[in-house]
């Protein structure tokens, strides 16, 4: 199997979730490839690195997680491919959501790691997002009520139909994660 894991927006691969996924593939399923990179901020050269990333890649044995921003192109990802996503507080509207964010930001798991986010990404973000959610049983989500920067009823209704795992409180960030994380494995296959 293939697993693409994508972050989200000031996020990176040394995010708790993604390093306890890659932790626990190491561990009980080193035949999986995982491939977690770190996103550009620009939506369009995400895109590309994470096209070119899995072109070769078999679309019957390979599937997407997104967090946040990350679940927003996953999503894009699932799309384009076919294959199955699994959704961590998913961004639906990035477009609207990040327009207050256009200027200098520092990355969050590293201060002294700073990036420009740019008016023209919000373009390239809205050039990505998919009309609509096609086949919404492939896809699975975890979403959490308490979540500070997204409206869960609106992450519900866009993955309406989808395997959909609703939290009473949780954050955005899904600081217990480990609860979560046999539904995800589950989800995928995997354990």
């Amino acid at each position: 199997m293939h697993l693409l894991y994508l972050h989200g927006f000031r996020s990176s691969p040394a995010s708790f979730k993604a390093r306890r996924m890659a932790a626990w593939l190491q561990q009980h399923r080193p035949d999986v490839h995982w491939w977690c990179p770190q996103l550009p901020p620009s939506p369009a050269a995400a895109w590309a690195l994470i096209s070119d990333g899995i072109g070769r890649w078999p679309r019957d044995d390979m599937a997407v997680v997104g967090s946040s921003l990350g679940g927003f192109y996953a999503t894009a990802v699932a799309e384009a491919t076919g294959c199955r996503a699994v959704l961590l507080n998913p961004a639906v509207d990035p477009a609207r959501d990040l327009a207050a964010h256009i200027g200098e930001q520092t990355q969050f798991h590293d201060a002294a790691e700073h990036f420009f986010f740019r008016a023209e990404f919000i373009g390239e973000l809205r050039a990505l997002a998919p009309a609509a959610i096609t086949r919404p049983g492939r896809y699975a989500a975890v979403v959490a009520k308490g979540d500070e920067l997204l409206d869960w009823r609106e992450m519900c209704a866009r993955y309406a139909g989808a395997t959909i795992r609703l939290l009473d409180g949780s954050d955005h960030g899904l600081t217990d994660f480990d609860d979560h994380l046999p539904f995800v494995l589950h989800i995928l296959g995997l354990a």
